[in-house]
């Protein structure tokens, strides 16, 4: 675009705010654009999302609500999510994570961790699941029991 037609964007009524928008638009796209592997991610995000899914809300951590033990070294951090009935108990170490799924029942669980792949987890029929790989940087769980799906909240591991 020359300056002459910069010129022409305003007229005697104003400014064009749509006309600028868009060689903003431009401009960033040149300069400062968005990188393939973000976009990737947030497609990938939109499309996981539930519409449906049911929040399971943090109501025991123990970083925050466990009294601290004097000497204890690499102590596993204790989580309990809830969502109505169904409550999801998760056990947090250096090796990776074990859980179990209250009432008790079988359930596929995602391991999301952000612009990682998600680590795909089977609770059996006493609810009980586990993951040998080390859980780092923010994460969360998603629960499909059924045809109900809960997802935690995101914690930092």
């Amino acid at each position: 675009m020359h300056e002459d037609d910069l010129v022409g964007a305003f007229d005697e009524a104003g400014f064009d705010g749509a006309l600028l928008e868009e060689e903003l638009r431009r401009a960033a796209a040149i300069l400062d654009p968005v990188p393939a592997e973000l976009s990737r991610i947030a497609v990938d995000a939109y499309a996981l999302h539930d519409l449906d899914a049911r929040i399971a809300e943090l109501t025991f951590d123990s970083v925050v609500d466990a009294i601290p033990v004097r000497g204890a070294g690499d102590v596993p951090r204790m989580l309990t999510f809830r969502a109505g009935d169904v409550t999801v108990d998760v056990e947090v170490t250096g090796q990776g994570l074990m859980g179990q799924v209250l009432p008790p029942q079988a359930a596929r669980i995602e391991v999301l961790g952000g612009p990682q792949q998600s680590a795909l987890l089977t609770a059996d029929a006493m609810g009980r699941f586990s993951s040998a790989s080390p859980v780092s940087g923010p994460f969360a769980l998603r629960l499909r029991t059924g045809g109900e799906v809960l997802v935690t909240e995101w914690l930092r591991a």
